[in-house]
């Protein structure tokens, strides 16, 4: 499993959507759909 997968995988099984990740994490939505993606992984949160 790549990593963006993981991303999917693991926001999907804490019930959350795009926006709580992002939120949570103090990113824009955009970000999340990035790194969801695989277009961008930005290092300070792997």
């Amino acid at each position: 499993m790549k990593l963006n997968e993981k991303i999917i995988y693991a926001r999907k099984k804490a019930g959350m959507s795009q926006i709580d990740l992002a939120d949570a994490m103090e990113v824009s939505r955009q970000s999340v759909s990035k790194w969801e993606t695989g277009d961008s992984l930005t290092l300070r949160y792997i």
